[in-house]
């Protein structure tokens, strides 16, 4: 599972309350958690703040 929806989820936050926290739209959101949109660095800064974690947690790939 994507740590994107999968931190979302666990703050039990929608794709569209996670998208105005991040100041984007829903659909990007969407893309993200299905790896088929590379966020900018900005953005993934903006959607760790809005889940309470870090880039490395949500976005690092081992």
């Amino acid at each position: 599972m994507n740590k994107v929806r999968e931190y979302r989820k666990r703050k039990g936050l929608s794709q569209m309350e996670l998208a105005n926290k991040a100041g984007v739209t829903r659909q990007t959101i969407t893309l993200i958690e299905n790896n088929k949109y590379n966020p900018s660095l900005a953005l993934c800064l903006n959607i760790s703040k809005a889940l309470d974690s870090d880039l490395n947690t949500l976005f690092w790939e081992e």
